[in-house]
């Protein structure tokens, strides 16, 4: 059994945007309908306990909780700093984020010393230049959000609140221009950036990919429009002549390369340490499977009658732990499989099951040949200069 060390809690079921790319809301799963709007302090008090036990059983001495929405921030000043007091008190050391859409900031600043108060990582969903974020990232009314959203990113990286900034979400859009999207982003000083493909399946496809599975691993030859996409930023990131931010995906897919280990459950074949908690209690594998069907992240579980232990032995998350084992035959016979291993494990769904590559595996594969392209010239130049130094230098 592998145990769990992320644990995402899902502390408010609605949210204040209407993003048209939204999984929780605009994809087959329609289970948040069904539950309550926020996480009750009953139900945080229980997850703690079940944290606190998993982490003894295990021998783990710190925990990671991931605070998510919907928007989290609509619980209000007064619940956060209730259920983090509960959070906290209860078991190993626990490392505190939070993803937003940063809009809540502004409306009550009481938010803020809260967050400091349990040093709270916060990042922050912003999808690049404004016509590109306010295309997707809308109000109910139809309104764009992006000035908002700019001003909450600002404050959040002034001198006062520094410290909470964890970095921007990006989710990648075809129509908006790559180094455009990067260097935008870029203007908020960001400590990371996490540039995310949206979520698909071989049912639901992005634009530019086909609907049927590759029966073997790429060619080359295939359409890659996002892959591409990601070239044209990894190389403005990768050749500017200092270290502007950091880029997950890009630092993940290198370390992978030069025979490390990711963190990260989109790339290599690292078991998956991650579990989710609904608002009412309910015990559920990643939240990106609501993308494949309805009832794709369900487990039958809750933190009521079950114990993490209980989660990490399901079927469900055992099949996601597997690492090369779980492969499809595609996937098993690519050179790249421990790379890039198979992708999103949702993006893999088509009707079905699992056992396919992911639905963006030629994109995948066209990034990950050209890091590693980059990196071979960049261990060559430096191994040539080396040989050209002075002995003793």
């Amino acid at each position: 059994m592998v145990p769990f060390r992320q644990f995402l809690l899902k502390i408010h079921s609605r949210c204040n945007l209407a993003c048209d790319y939204c999984y929780m809301y605009e994809s087959a799963d329609q289970s948040w309908r069904d539950r309550p709007r926020r996480m009750e302090l009953a139900t945080v008090r229980r997850t703690a306990r079940r944290i606190a036990d998993h982490a003894d059983e295990q021998g783990i001495d710190e925990v990671s909780v991931v605070l998510h929405g919907g928007e989290p921030l609509l619980v209000g000043a007064a619940h956060l700093d209730a259920l983090l007091a509960e959070l906290a008190a209860v078991g190993p050391r626990v490392r505190f984020s939070l993803q937003t859409n940063g809009l809540r900031l502004l409306d009550e600043p009481a938010l803020l010393d809260v967050l400091h108060r349990y040093r709270v990582g916060v990042g922050v969903s912003l999808d690049g230049a404004r016509a590109d974020h306010d295309r997707h990232r809308r109000s109910p009314s139809g309104a764009g959000s992006w000035a908002r959203t700019a001003e909450a990113v600002r404050l959040l990286g002034s001198d006062r609140h520094r410290e909470l900034f964890a970095g921007l979400l990006c989710v990648v859009d075809l129509a908006a221009d790559p180094v455009g999207t990067y260097e935008a982003l870029l203007e908020f000083a960001p400590p990371r950036l996490d540039l995310l493909l949206p979520h698909a399946t071989w049912q639901t496809p992005p634009v530019g990919v086909r609907r049927v599975p590759p029966s073997s691993p790429p060619s080359g030859d295939e359409p890659a429009p996002y892959g591409e996409w990601l070239i044209a930023a990894f190389d403005r990131w990768y050749d500017a002549p200092y270290r502007e931010t950091g880029v997950r995906l890009f630092e993940e897919l290198s370390v992978l390369l030069l025979g490390g280990r990711a963190a990260s459950e989109a790339v290599g074949l690292a078991p998956v340490d991650l579990v989710v908690v609904e608002a009412d209690g309910t015990i559920e594998q990643a939240d990106s499977l609501k993308a494949a069907y309805d009832g794709a992240a369900a487990t039958g579980l809750d933190v009521w009658r079950h114990g993490f232990a209980d989660a990490a032995a399901h079927p469900a998350f055992r099949a996601r732990q597997r690492g090369f084992a779980g492969l499809g035959p595609v996937c098993a016979a690519c050179p790249l499989a421990r790379v890039c291993g198979g992708g999103l494990y949702a993006h893999r769904y088509a009707g079905d099951g699992f056992a396919h590559p992911s639905v963006y595996c030629a994109d995948m594969d066209r990034l990950i040949r050209h890091i590693a392209g980059s990196l071979r010239a960049g261990v060559a130049e430096l191994a040539g200069a080396g040989r050209g130094r002075p002995r003793g230098c």
